[in-house]
Order: C-alpha cells, then sequence, then structure tokens
C-alpha cells in the first residue's frame, strides 16, 4: 500500500493505492513534493499533485490534506467546528525551523500552519456559526519513537536554541548522540502556539514506525536495504478532510 511515487515504486501500482485511498476515503488526497521545509500550501479543486509544501489547509470540502511519511511525524489539525482542516510534515528539520529574525526567533513547520489555519479561520464569513477565534485541535500521527530515533548534538542544539526545555526530550546514549523524543517535541511546540487539545501518538512503543514493521513503513529501518543507499521504502499518508 505504498503511496509515494518517489520511492523507485511501479507507477502504475502506486496509482492504483492511491485510487484505493480515494475510494475509501471518498474524497480526493492532494499530495504535495515534501522537502523538510515550513511552507504551506492552500489547497482548491484546482490544486495539482506534487507543488513543494510541507504542510497543507483548505476550507473546501472533500478535498483532503495529505501528508506523506515513513518516520517523520505527521501533525493534523482542525477547529471544533470542522471549518478548517491543516496536514503538517514534522520531520526535525522542519519542526525545529530557521532563524526568521535578528532575534533568533524559529519558525517551524508548525508556527507557519498555526498562522495560515489562523488567516484561513478569520476569512471565514462568521455568519456561519464561527466563533471569534478558533479552538485548535491536533492529531499526532505514528513517527519514529524516541527508542529508535537516534540524532546528534546538533539536533539538540537547533531545538534548544529558542526553547530550553526541549533538552529533556533528548536521552543520552554515548558517542555524542541522543535518542530524540520527536512527539514530544511537537507537542511542546504546539503548547506554545496555545494547543492544548493534542491527541494521537503519545511516544510509547505502539506509535513507533520502526519498531512495528507489520503496520508502518519505516526509512531508518527500511531505507537502502537493496544495498544501494536507495530509499526503498514506501510511504503511508494521514489524510484529513471537510465531509
Amino acid at each position: 500500500m505504498n503511496l509515494g511515487d518517489h520511492v523507485g515504486d511501479s507507477p502504475d501500482s502506486v496509482e492504483a493505492n492511491r485510487a484505493a485511498l480515494q475510494q475509501a476515503t471518498q474524497t480526493r488526497s492532494v499530495f504535495l513534493k515534501q522537502v523538510h521545509g515550513a511552507e504551506v500550501l492552500t489547497l482548491n479543486a484546482a490544486t495539482p499533485d506534487g507543488l513543494v509544501a510541507d504542510a497543507c489547509i483548505t476550507t473546501q470540502q472533500r478535498l483532503a490534506c495529505t501528508i506523506m511519511v515513513a518516520d517523520c511525524l505527521p501533525v493534523l489539525l482542525t477547529d471544533s467546528e470542522g471549518l478548517v482542516v491543516a496536514a503538517a510534515h514534522a520531520g526535525w528539520r522542519g519542526l525545529a525551523g530557521k532563524s526568521v529574525s535578528p532575534d533568533s526567533t524559529q519558525k517551524g513547520v508548525l508556527e507557519t500552519v498555526f498562522s495560515a489555519f489562523k488567516d484561513s479561520f478569520s476569512a471565514i464569513d462568521q455568519s456561519i456559526r464561527a466563533p471569534a477565534a478558533p479552538e485548535i485541535i491536533a492529531w499526532l500521527g505514528p513517527c519514529i519513537g524516541p527508542k529508535a530515533f537516534q540524532v546528534g548534538a546538533d539536533v539538540k542544539a537547533a531545538f534548544e536554541a529558542t526553547q530550553a526545555d526541549a533538552a529533556r526530550f533528548f536521552v543520552a546514549n554515548g558517542g555524542g548522540k541522543y535518542w530524540a523524543d520527536l512527539s514530544g517535541l511537537a507537542r511542546r511546540r504546539l503548547r506554545a502556539l496555545g494547543v492544548t487539545q493534542v491527541y494521537g501518538n503519545d511516544g510509547s512503543d505502539a506509535w513507533c514506525t520502526v519498531a512495528n514493521p507489520a503496520i508502518y513503513f519505516s526509512h531508518r529501518r527500511d531505507g537502502g536495504v537493496a544495498g544501494n543507499g536507495f530509499a526503498t521504502t514506501g510511504r503511508m499518508a494521514a489524510c484529513i478532510w471537510r465531509q
């Protein structure tokens, strides 16, 4: 059930798998070209697949914001009224973000999609049962877990640069390496944005892509198994849409 068209799979197989997804959800998934950045794309009925972005958002019905993953964290967002939906691809680079001002403020993919979400919500006709401000709800999908995600000191420093308490999501394992809790770091970022309703991935083993080969693809576990370094593993998708 590989949904990625960039991992060496048969194009016909990928097309058939995407058609099966559309049949199951009864909605169209828009697939992005994800580059571990923070660009947010607003979707409409004419949006083609393959545009470069690591997050997407829409107010249109039956148009699924879709994120492909095989270890990175998918984050799905909506509001309590279900008027806006969004999805973000949160690998460590996109999650940590980069400096966007002289005061070293970091703006990652969650910050950019959160800002786009508020803008989209504000643009909604307030006569359509919309409250003055969105009560944003987040769901975190499966990703590489805190017992499997080994990173260097540079990754730890990237998060600590703006959030000193991010250090608690890293556990030293010798040789200047750390085990990193990607879902925990995402929850910390969401709390900083004021998102208090966060569901899904809690960092336990059941959500770890590496530890559950029967149900999850994992690039860290399976990538390059052919011996040529090619990313031979498939991609899953996390989707959210308005009915």
